[in-house]
């Protein structure tokens, strides 16, 4: 795949976890609003919700570890440099895409029960398979998008290129330090601004 077809998916992903928010947040607001003022028999609000729920999470969980924003233990890569830092982020990476390709594989055996099943869902009458795809279809997302990240390490690794993964300490003192870095910057030159 190439970069250009991978940012086209995320894009695609990114569309769909607005579009899945959005949806979501009408259906809740629909449900109270006919729960407490018009008190319309509707069903499926609630049911849609959560189906648009179970969507924007897993997609978001594949987003947040495209970019490195979920939550992780780092302690012992923080402590490590150079080869051997990218040598653990390569094997996190590694049993990320083994877990993810197990899930992927037994998401489509999942699907495949509903689909023979014929079961709906109670509220809106869809097919089950509609919920339980979205397992297939965000660690699917997750397995392909780690395999390309490990690609690219494995790659640096063997060149010897480490710079790119290096730690960056943003401890809470490290970023006190670079604002009042960045301070006395502003303030030096405004001094040199007004002597000139």
């Amino acid at each position: 795949m190439t970069v250009k077809k991978i940012n086209y998916l995320q894009k695609a992903e990114d569309v769909i976890i607005v579009l899945t928010f959005v949806v979501m947040t009408l259906s809740a607001f629909l449900q109270v609003c006919n729960r407490n003022i018009t008190k319309i028999p509707v069903t499926g609000f609630e049911e849609l919700s959560k189906y648009c729920m179970i969507y924007m999470v897993l997609l978001g969980t594949e987003m947040g570890l495209r970019d490195g924003t979920q939550i992780a233990v780092t302690a012992l890569q923080d402590k490590l440099k150079g080869r051997a830092r990218l040598f653990i982020l390569i094997l996190i990476k590694a049993i990320l895409i083994v877990f993810a390709a197990v899930m992927f594989y037994q998401s489509i055996a999942l699907c495949q029960i509903q689909l023979k099943s014929g079961q709906t869902s109670p509220g809106l009458g869809v097919p089950m398979v509609v919920p339980y795809f979205a397992l297939l279809l965000a660690f699917g997302i997750i397995a392909i998008v780690q395999l390309i990240g490990a690609a690219a390490m494995v790659s640096a690794f063997i060149k010897g290129n480490t710079e790119k993964y290096e730690y960056v300490d943003l401890s809470v003192e490290t970023a006190e330090k670079m604002v009042k870095e960045e301070e006395e910057k502003v303030r030096s030159n405004q001094k040199g601004g007004q002597s000139s």
